[in-house]
């Protein structure tokens, strides 16, 4: 008896008709031309993976601390320098939009975040990262494990990577439902007529009654939801430049410096949270996006470096939320990175990999604040600061309380919740304030 998965996996290979490289049956555009459809009103949830490795330190800085000022003789912000958050920590200088996040309460900082007995390979750490498994053990990753117990309403697409690296690990191994998006032009559709096999196979799925007529019926709604999500892609990706550089196919432009801020660019960070914006507004249905920013591996000469990677990720954000103000009470935005940096800076002015770090969760719907408490600079282990958050209640929080999945399911263990989210907030929201 041929099932839904069966079909998936013959035909679809777990991506509706993503996999026929948007050939779309006639019948189908016509349908979806008539169709009336509401915009989806699930939560969003938007990750944004700082690779290399952010020094929390300098992100999140103890800047009343002796300890931090005599550990970084040329890095420390000085009391001057940073947006302060309290009298103890304050946002590197080059964070406006972020403090601006804080000051309307739609920013929670959680501080000390890691795992135990932490690692300080890029790699093990970010697959522990991406795994939610210390012992990577798992096969699949966290978000992976997500969309299949996640409600999509509309969607054809439930999880989407924006980026032109391969799919990260978080999102491979999904039950269906994830893409990567690095270029238009796979997703311009070509409407034809059916293929033989794929006609052959529908003949087969509607002859008679029973399982193969409902799996028929379930066929016609998922390629529909699914030809409507690429018309959107298509629609959002139509404001990107239309030329092509000679070097790279596909009309993107290559990537830029840190601290572009080309929002038509899909080599930045925020040309990729525009486009996640504009998909968010035309309804498309999506409910985890992923996008990352590199270049946070800062061994030396830090200062300038690393003050252009915040800035840019501080102005992708704001203006992010600054566009998707209809609906900015959906979307929670969360920021990670595989580990920190030590806490005394090296002979080359940067720093080398530690271990716990902080992470931003953004919303309209996040209650706001300081998160766990920050490390102690007299209590670190071999030159590391000791975590006091565990990354997985993190995680544990916004999928219970934002993607409505059971966490246990996901992460094999319970976590307990942290004070990210005021699901009682107005959604009536404005943009960020800006002077």
């Amino acid at each position: 008896m041929t099932t839904r998965r069966d079909f998936l996996s013959r035909t679809l290979g777990g991506s509706s008709l993503l996999a026929f490289g948007g050939v779309v049956p006639e019948f189908l555009a016509n349908a979806a031309a008539a169709a009336e459809t509401a915009k989806s009103q699930d939560t969003i949830l938007v990750v944004v993976e700082l690779s290399g490795g952010n020094d929390g330190l300098n992100t999140v800085a103890p800047y009343a601390d002796d300890l931090y000022q005599k550990a970084r003789p040329t890095l420390a912000l000085t009391r001057r320098e940073a947006l302060k958050l309290n009298d103890h920590v304050g946002l590197h200088p080059r964070m406006g939009e972020l403090k601006r996040l804080w000051d309307d309460k739609k920013l929670a900082v959680v501080q000390g975040v890691g795992y135990p007995n932490p690692d300080r390979s890029h790699f093990e750490s970010m697959d522990i990262w991406q795994l939610a498994d210390p012992k990577r053990s798992l096969s699949n990753g966290w978000l992976a494990r997500t969309i299949p117990n996640m409600r999509v309403n509309e969607a054809g697409v439930p999880g989407m990577f924006i980026g032109q690296d391969r799919l990260p690990l978080a999102m491979q191994g999904a039950d269906g439902g994830v893409i990567s998006l690095a270029d238009r032009e796979s997703f311009r559709l070509k409407l034809t007529g059916n293929a033989a096999p794929r006609k052959k196979l529908l003949e087969d799925l509607n002859a008679g009654d029973g399982p193969a007529a409902d799996l028929s019926a379930f066929v016609r709604k998922r390629q529909l939801q699914t030809y409507t999500s690429l018309k959107k892609i298509e629609d959002a990706l139509a404001d990107l430049p239309s030329q092509r550089p000679p070097d790279r196919p596909g009309g993107l432009v290559p990537p830029q410096p840190p601290g572009s801020g080309d929002a038509l660019n899909l080599g930045t960070l925020n040309g990729r949270l525009a486009l996640i914006g504009r998909l968010i507004n035309k309804g498309l249905g999506t409910r985890i996006y992923y996008a990352s920013i590199n270049g946070f591996d800062t061994h030396g000469a830090q200062a300038e470096s690393h003050e252009a990677l915040l800035g840019e990720v501080s102005s992708a954000i704001g203006e992010f939320f600054a566009n998707i103000v209809p609906n900015a009470g959906r979307v929670v935005l969360m920021t990670y990175s595989e580990f920190g940096r030590r806490v005394k800076e090296n002979g080359s002015r940067g720093t080398d990999h530690g271990a716990a770090s902080c992470l931003f969760v953004a919303g309209a719907k996040v209650a706001g604040g300081l998160v766990g408490k920050h490390p102690k600079l007299d209590d670190l282990t071999d030159g590391d600061l000791k975590y006091t958050t565990d990354f997985r209640s993190v995680y544990a929080t916004l999928l219970d309380q934002w993607l409505g999945v059971d966490s246990q399911a996901v992460l094999g263990s319970k976590f307990a919740h942290l004070p990210l989210l005021d699901l009682a907030k107005k959604a009536d929201e404005k943009p960020i304030s800006r002077s």
